[in-house]
């Protein structure tokens, strides 16, 4: 089967618990150390089997492969996306149920991730997150103070729209906005207001 890393834990003599995400389900499994092992990390997109094991009571992991991406050694990529792929282990940790929209968005996340800025992606592919659990607030009524927004517009957590002056935070354009709302495109955000989109990402999903 196939997953992407989104958690690794050290245990004892460089053992590993790992999280994978599946098209069906989050796989929590532990990789025993040995020098035969190749690396893998946070983001790593595996092709692997689960096997009962006497020493933990937790599957193992097994037959690993590494699926590599096209973009795999540049270290500024690889970054951006294990920032990325982390932030599912802490949102999706305690879900009783996963369909496979998750695994879709990141594998669709992962082919694309080099041919536009990456935090492009991200934010595109957070919004889609949002609305597929109904979380996305195209309404435009400030979430602090509950009056509409009438001017200019900044977005919060969960992008959350605010009152600028409320939150205290960056402007973003409205009509660049809408674009990204409703049609999940960046093209109208300025590198500014995705970079400050791209750090509200990081405050979790």
């Amino acid at each position: 089967m196939q997953g992407y890393i989104i958690n690794l834990n050290k245990v004892k003599d460089e053992d590993l618990i790992v999280t994978i995400i599946t098209k069906d389900s989050l796989d929590t499994l532990y990789r025993f150390y040995g020098a035969r092992h190749g690396t893998i990390n946070i983001g790593f997109k595996l092709d692997y089997e689960k096997e009962s094991s006497q020493k933990s009571t937790i599957l193992r992991l097994k037959d690993v492969i590494h699926i590599g991406f096209q973009w795999i050694n540049d270290n500024k990529l690889l970054r951006f996306w294990q920032d990325f792929t982390s932030l599912f282990h802490a949102h999706l940790r305690d879900a009783e149920e996963l369909d496979d929209f998750y695994f879709l968005l990141i594998d669709k996340a992962s082919k694309e991730w080099n041919k536009q800025n990456p935090k492009r992606v991200a934010i595109e592919s957070y919004v889609k997150l949002l609305e597929h659990e109904g979380r996305l607030h195209k309404e435009m009524s400030c979430f602090l103070c509950s009056q509409k927004i009438v001017g200019e517009v900044s977005l919060i957590r969960a992008y959350l729209p605010t009152h600028p002056e409320c939150s205290h935070t960056l402007s973003i354009n409205k009509d660049a906005l809408h674009e990204l709302f409703i049609n999940k495109s960046t093209l109208f955000l300025s590198d500014k207001e995705v970079d400050r989109l791209w750090y509200v990402l990081l405050e979790g999903l």
